[in-house]
């Protein structure tokens, strides 16, 4: 199978909010109560029963207001920080290069959520699981779109193979010019949900500028852990061998002693 990749080009985004609403549909997300905070964005956040959502964003550019508009939800990193901490093999790498979310798997220890660098996995304190966007795996894994980019009415969302998607990405960055860039495919081993950024990374709010797995996962799951494995082998192949060499060992020297004491 074939690298897949979710291209959002956030110059086509019209915060209409279709793909969030989508998302709810097909996965079959409740809808629950929300705060109102100041801002047309509704939810205020991701949440468990929310795995994309439309941020709303006012600057000031050239003394004029100005909306930004950022379908967020999880980019489905190559390296991804989530699959390296998970205990329980809930989340995994797909042949997609998507990351899946098996639930039934889950233990809510919520070690991903402290890992992410885009701060994506939500915990859901009522199921004591974590969630969060699977790129419709069920979908794409039957041909189909996922829901999000099904229903996106100006072709902000698209969805394809790798490649493809990279080139179309970089055409459109050329085509904008300026401050226009490319996000996500050079960083924590490249994503499968990149962004066509018409302005620079650093003025979209949750939008890290540098992301990376964090220090103290990379530590443990890429160099101490496979020490200890490397550690815990050399103890056993040195206890193999020297049972070889030693054979079992003896503890029926007491017992000869004592009978022969007795014998006397």
């Amino acid at each position: 199978m074939s690298e897949k990749i979710k291209l959002c080009d956030l110059s086509k985004c019209t915060g209409c909010r279709g793909c969030q609403l989508a998302c709810k549909q097909w996965n079959q997300l409740p809808a629950k109560q929300t705060v109102n905070i100041g801002t047309y964005q509704n939810p205020p956040d991701l949440q468990p029963n929310t795995w994309n959502v439309v941020r709303f964003q006012e600057i000031v550019d050239n003394g004029r207001i100005d909306w930004l508009f950022r379908h967020d939800a999880c980019m489905h990193c190559t390296d991804a920080a989530c699959v390296k901490v998970c205990p329980s093999g809930g989340l995994s790498h797909t042949e997609y290069g998507t990351v899946a979310l098996d639930n039934s798997k889950c233990i809510g220890c919520k070690e991903c959520v402290s890992a992410c660098p885009f701060e994506v996995p939500r915990y859901d304190p009522e199921t004591d699981k974590v969630r969060k966007c699977d790129l419709c795996y069920s979908r794409i894994d039957n041909a189909m779109e996922p829901a999000c980019v099904k229903t996106c009415p100006t072709g902000a969302l698209r969805f394809g193979d790798k490649d493809e998607m990279l080139s179309v990405a970089y055409a459109r960055v050329k085509e904008l010019g300026g401050d226009a860039s490319v996000y996500g495919d050079t960083f924590v081993g490249g994503t499968h949900m990149v962004y066509v950024l018409p302005r620079r990374a650093g003025i979209y709010d949750g939008l890290p500028e540098k992301p990376r797995v964090p220090l103290s996962v990379i530590a443990w799951k890429d160099w101490l852990k496979p020490l200890s494995l490397l550690a815990a082998g050399g103890v056993l192949a040195g206890s193999f061998l020297h049972y070889i060499t030693h054979g079992p060992k003896d503890t029926g020297g007491d017992g000869d002693q004592t009978r022969t004491e007795g014998g006397e």
